[in-house]
């Protein structure tokens, strides 16, 4: 028996799931009972006596001990019986052209994602969803407040419906290759409709076959699955790295000024209740370390057939696949503190945004926390396949490094300096292969690159000073991300030749741009056969039509 769970039907979400959503307020109603009992709890167990009112003396002595359990046993029913309703009226389906969600008792909701417009697909594994071998589905898609979530599915069900969604989103209208029942978790069968309107759907059964084993191989198995990508990620980050990047950071500055701030204040004679005050940003500053390492721990990137696929994450992992042509701007950037050990940052601009934290706890627009040059230019291989070449990598390392001068860039020229003195020389642009580079920074250096296929507007303005030293400003409009790609200062008459060197490329480039369709075959070759997704050439963006 063979199954998928992208078939247009109705299906439902694994039952647990309305638990795993309301846990905190499961603990906290636990919490308060636990409070309320504490002293009974001590008198059973060490002959503590207690004082003051308690409600359960009050219930012994007034003989309410059987209203009182009826009381609770009322409680726990109507929470499963919300649980169940919740549950059961929460479905949702895959077509070929939506994934749509209904939800909601009282009021209903009913939410549609567009498989043209998935921006990507993301699965989260938190920690406790895990181990009970259930997964997080987030399809981000174009706009605001747009994102799809189905929260929670089983851990091999999530996975293969993932690569179903893309499948359809790539416009290769083919039946999806059904799954063996067998292939999927133990605990997953399939059972007949259970309830009108709704088609075959996965029912978790108690897991008979559930050993701890199991759950092991889900904690230390890769988080990119080798059937689906390479079996080796493209970047390591060592730990040592990593920590290293999180204690050179921004919030290591504010820490350390605010100590010496301390420090000179009581000895100048201030108050001791400053170091109470001070121990906040203490719990504060551990809780940053720890989280910005944990969550970029076991980080991964490598290329799939349906895209880009990282992965992180210790305790809660987390991995998305971004599809061919939704990434609109990368930036590579190097803080100052950095700049010693030779590190950077690869973030990028996607039309839909997740709202899970990506690696290091920072939004989930960060591709690579921290890596060398190398890692840079191996991720640069996979965000802008074919941008490759022995001269385009040339240019992103002077991009990157250069101090400007003949470097193959269009740099602002020397009056420049009244603006921007320390960093005119690096101010700069050109444009290889439909990308635009964009370069500047001098204390933290910045290498902006855009897909002009992905650009929505180049503008070019002039202020009063600006006119008076002939100079310019540039920026290049793409979807909103941390990635900002605009050029401070250039020259008035090379603005000009900007703004159509950009404009044009971007009418070209968009016209001759496929990649949204990155799966369907040549018409005139229906069975040409796509590169293997070890070979450096297996994301074909161009020469595919549909």
């Amino acid at each position: 028996m063979t199954t998928t769970l992208a078939d247009g039907e109705w299906h439902r979400l694994h039952p647990a799931s309305p638990l795993l959503r309301g846990g905190i307020f499961i603990v906290a109603v636990l919490g308060f009972i636990i409070a309320n009992l504490r002293e009974r709890l001590i008198d059973v167990f060490f002959g503590v006596p207690r004082y003051g009112g308690d409600p359960i003396d009050a219930i012994l002595e007034r003989g309410a001990v059987g209203w009182a359990l009826l009381a609770v046993a009322v409680v726990l029913l109507l929470i499963l019986a919300v649980f169940y309703l919740s549950w059961r009226m929460h479905t949702f389906r895959v077509t070929a052209e939506v994934v749509e969600v209904r939800s909601g008792m009282l009021f209903r909701s009913n939410r549609r994602a567009r498989l043209d417009r998935i921006q990507g697909v993301n699965i989260v594994r938190p920690f406790i969803p895990r181990l009970i071998g259930a997964a997080k589905l987030e399809v981000s898609v174009a706009g605001q407040d747009a994102n799809v979530q189905l929260a929670y599915l089983g851990s091999a069900l999530a996975d293969q419906l993932r690569r179903d969604i893309l499948r359809l989103a790539s416009g290769l209208r083919q039946q999806a290759v059904p799954v063996p029942e067998a292939a999927l978790a133990p605990d997953v069968a399939l059972a007949p409709a259970a309830g009108a309107g709704l088609g075959p759907e996965p029912v978790y059964a108690p897991a008979a076959a559930f050993s701890v084993a199991d759950r092991a191989r889900d904690f230390f198995a890769p988080e990119l699955d080798p059937d689906a990508a390479p079996p080796e990620s493209v970047v390591r980050i060592p730990l040592g790295r990593l920590i290293g990047s999180v204690v050179c950071s921004g919030f290591t500055v504010f820490v350390v000024l605010a100590g010496i701030a301390l420090i000179v204040s009581v000895t100048a004679g201030g108050s001791d209740w400053l170091f109470v005050a001070f121990i906040p940003t203490l719990v504060a500053g551990v809780s940053f370390y720890f989280t910005r390492v944990t969550k970029s721990l076991r980080y991964s990137i490598a290329g799939t057939p349906d895209g880009v696929r990282v992965g992180f994450g210790l305790l809660t992992t987390s991995n998305e696949t971004l599809p061919p042509g939704r990434i609109h701007a990368i930036g590579v950037s190097q803080p100052l503190l950095w700049r010693p050990f030779g590190w950077w940052q690869v973030r990028i601009n996607t039309a839909g945004h997740s709202s899970t934290k990506g690696a290091a706890g920072e939004a989930n627009t960060t591709t690579l926390p921290v890596g060398t040059l190398a890692d840079v230019a191996r991720v640069l291989e996979l965000i802008l396949p074919g941008f490759d070449s022995a001269e385009q990598q040339t240019l992103i390392e002077r991009g990157l490094r250069s101090k400007g001068g003949d470097d193959g860039f269009t740099n602002a020229p020397r009056r420049a300096a009244w603006l921007h003195p320390f960093s005119w020389r690096r101010t700069g642009y050109t444009v290889s292969d439909g990308i635009a580079l964009l370069r500047r920074g001098v204390i933290a250096r910045e290498l902006v690159l855009v897909p002009l296929a992905r650009l929505q507007s180049v503008a070019i303005s002039q202020g009063p000073v600006t006119r008076m030293l002939r100079l310019g400003s540039a920026r290049l409009h793409t979807v909103a991300g941390p990635v900002s790609a605009y050029l401070g200062v250039v020259d008035a008459a090379e603005a000009l030749v900007f703004f159509d060197r950009i404009a044009s490329g971007a009418v070209s480039s968009a016209q001759a741009d496929t990649s949204h369709h990155w799966n369907q075959p040549h018409q005139d070759q229906p069975n040409v056969e796509r590169p293997h997704q070890d070979h450096p050439a297996w994301y074909p963006t161009n020469g595919v039509t549909e």
